[in-house]
């Protein structure tokens, strides 16, 4: 029976002359940077706990080569990805496993933590990018919005916030910005948004008239209480050009709440291209937070447009949202 208790560091290995290797396998020579490893390894009857600290600094790549061997991963994404504002590089790679079983290599295991990061670089870099500096409970791949809106709530806003420090952090990333909406839920969504606007909009008009806006205040900011609202949604009602039941003398008629409502929501027309401008909206929402409050250079940030109906890879992923994609400078 074997006994390991193994403690063994390795420091300041040149990478430059593996370029090699990494031509060969990764398609990219090394331009520089140096490795150290901390590896401990204990092993008591056949069981294996290892850890594996790999400290890579300045680790950069060169020139692309050609080989037919190499990955298609994104490895440089993935280096951007993990790499930090001082140029390090600091993964925490544990093997565990019985040396019974013929189908246990640590090789294995180790490539397989790395591949898996490549692939998580290339399929949702914010998802990674969230797992880094979140302990792996943050995801910054999605921002989700409610329905019919293009306001950031409050934890999206922190979500962002935190999110742009990792990208300050992180000045060789750029951001890709896709806004999306739910075709099953926005529709009705953005009526009921458009009738808090004008609700909004008239209470804003009254407080400035009355001299009561506080210095800042921005239209949306405005709240309306539950008394406020019926009076507001009564003037909506009445300035709004559709058929309404007239009283006797021809005067509209005032309805519940609800009925004036729903005849608001039945004549508020809602065309692809509101939608559309809704997706572009959110996009911009994000956008702008990421520069304004992120403090991230505007250079950085491009907006696409996609298929703004399109379903998230992943069902749990809420369909009235933002998606956030990265590329290398």
């Amino acid at each position: 029976k074997l006994f390991l208790d193994l403690k063994l560091n390795f420091n300041d290995i040149e990478l430059s002359p593996l370029s090699a290797y990494s031509g060969t396998y990764v398609g990219y020579l090394i331009e520089k940077g140096k490795l150290n490893l901390a590896l401990e390894y204990y092993l008591e009857d056949e069981q294996l706990k290892a850890n594996n600290k790999v400290f890579l600094d300045q680790f950069s790549f060169g020139e692309s080569v050609e080989s037919e061997q190499a990955t298609s991963l994104p490895v440089n994404l993935a280096v951007a990805l993990l790499k930090d504002r001082n140029g390090e590089i600091h993964l925490d790679i544990p093997v565990s496993g019985s040396l019974d079983d013929p189908q246990f290599s640590i090789a294995s295991v180790v490539w397989t933590v790395i591949k898996n990061l490549l692939v998580k670089a290339a399929t949702s870099p914010f998802a990674l990018l969230g797992a880094l500096v979140g302990g792996g409970e943050e995801d910054f791949s999605n921002v989700s919005f409610e329905y019919g809106s293009a306001r950031l709530n409050p934890a999206e806003q922190d979500k962002l916030q935190r999110m742009s420090q990792a990208l300050q952090d992180r000045p060789s990333l750029e951001v890709e910005v896709s806004g999306f909406i739910d075709p099953d839920n926005d529709v009705e969504g953005y009526r009921r948004e458009q009738l808090t606007v004008q609700i909004k909009r008239l209470k804003y008009l009254d407080l400035i008239e009355e001299e009561e806006l506080p210095e800042g205040a921005k239209e949306e900011d405005v709240t309306i209480s539950t008394e406020e609202y019926a009076d507001y949604l009564w003037q909506v009602y009445k300035k709004a050009d559709f058929p309404k039941p007239r009283s006797f003398i021809g005067m509209t008629k005032k309805l519940p709440e609800t009925e004036m409502e729903k005849l608001i929501y039945t004549n508020t027309p809602v065309t692809q291209d509101h939608l559309a401008d809704l997706a572009q909206a959110r996009a911009l929402a994000v956008q702008n937070f990421l520069v304004e409050e992120g403090q991230l250079e505007r250079e950085r940030i491009f907006l696409k447009k996609p298929d703004i109906t399109a379903a998230a890879e992943q069902e749990t992923t809420y369909r009235a949202r933002v998606e956030l994609g990265a590329t290398v400078r």
